[in-house]
């Protein structure tokens, strides 16, 4: 995609708003930020002290640990599907 095939939507992520720029769908950059504003809500209920900087900080490392667990448990998954064409 170009840049001029970029999508700008403007979202709201704890109380912010911020404006994403990307080649993803309009639906899917706001389902995104949806996400990150619902761990964000979750970590602040859990942790009311901490400030915006943590709240960010915390999310990240829990959605990079999610998405490193998801793509270990893929990996196993694609390497389990060749073991068992190899015994084909």
């Amino acid at each position: 995609m170009s840049d001029y095939e970029k999508n700008r939507i403007t979202v709201d992520i704890h109380n912010r708003k911020y404006t994403v720029v990307g080649e993803e769908s309009p639906s899917q950059i706001k389902m995104v930020a949806s996400l990150v504003d619902q761990k964000m809500d979750e970590i602040q209920f859990a942790n009311p002290s901490y400030d915006t900087t943590q709240l960010a900080v915390l999310t990240a490392l829990n959605t990079m640990n999610d998405y490193l667990k998801l793509k270990q448990d893929y990996d196993a998954l694609i390497q389990n599907h060749r073991n068992e064409d190899r015994k084909k």
